[in-house]
């Protein structure tokens, strides 16, 4: 999924901040309260549904076609990049997510990103906790393939708020992320990050190979793939990603929960 020059525009100068910031002490925030239910009531029938609609903020869930009720599916919730909408996150893995049997959950920003990199976690981090909620009480979810995803701005949020919420996320997937926002990170969940070799906003050495690195060395589970390309959602890497998911047996640690720096 190549980027627009709007979008382009808006990544440019977001990256500069992003790299600024790039930093692994502890900081505040971040945590989700939401968790899968054991039972659930009036599950969602297979189809798109619009959870909630706020002023410029959409949020969609999918449910994949053949879904028993009663048999636990894959999560995955998808974070858009900056100056963009869920429209692009569904663009991106609704047709592989259904394939595979996932279910996809599609928030938007309230603002141009997400709002811990614009400064701090808020209304986005409530809005998602929320959402989930909503998705726990009516789809039955396999605790053990709960994937926070992204792209750019939105995978440098799925990273983070994956790391500080590993008590339910199981998996995490960021598609040429930037950087990791502080924070107390619980749990171990396995990371994958899929990065351009000629990313021209956020670059491969800098940000991709670096953030593999570090969660590397602080004994992560992370797979790293490098392809032949710019700043974009490579659809070979949504299928590999997915299939990740799909094949993961990783449950959450919740014993965990200290800083890591």
């Amino acid at each position: 999924m190549p980027i627009t020059r709007r979008q382009f525009v808006g990544e440019a100068a977001l990256a500069i901040v992003a790299l600024k910031r790039m930093s692994w002490g502890p900081g505040p925030g971040g945590r989700l309260t939401a968790r899968p239910g054991a039972t659930v009531r009036d599950p969602l029938p297979p189809g798109v549904h619009t959870l909630s609609i706020l002023e410029s903020r959409t949020t969609v869930v999918v449910v994949p076609p053949g879904l028993s009720p009663g048999r636990p599916a894959p999560l995955i919730l998808m974070f858009h990049g900056a100056t963009e909408s869920n429209a692009e996150s569904l663009g991106a893995l609704q047709q592989v997510a259904e394939r595979s049997g996932a279910i996809l959950l599609a928030p938007s920003s309230a603002g141009t990103t997400w709002d811990a990199i614009r400064g701090a976690f808020g209304d986005d981090l409530d809005d998602i906790d929320r959402q989930l909620a909503r998705v726990f009480a009516r789809c039955a979810v396999d605790p053990g393939r709960i994937a926070f995803a992204g792209f750019s701005d939105g995978a440098s949020y799925a990273i983070s708020l994956g790391l500080i919420n590993g008590d339910l996320c199981s998996h995490i997937i960021g598609y040429s992320p930037g950087f990791v926002i502080p924070g107390v990170w619980h749990g171990h969940p396995r990371v994958f990050i899929a990065h351009g070799t000629h990313d021209h906003i956020l670059p491969i050495d800098e940000c991709g190979r670096r953030i593999a690195s570090d969660l590397t060395k602080r004994g992560y589970s992370v797979e790293f793939a490098e392809f032949d390309g710019d700043h974009e959602i490579r659809p070979e890497m949504v299928e590999r990603s997915v299939a990740w998911v799909e094949g993961g047996t990783a449950a959450p640690d919740s014993a965990a929960g200290r800083p890591r720096k």
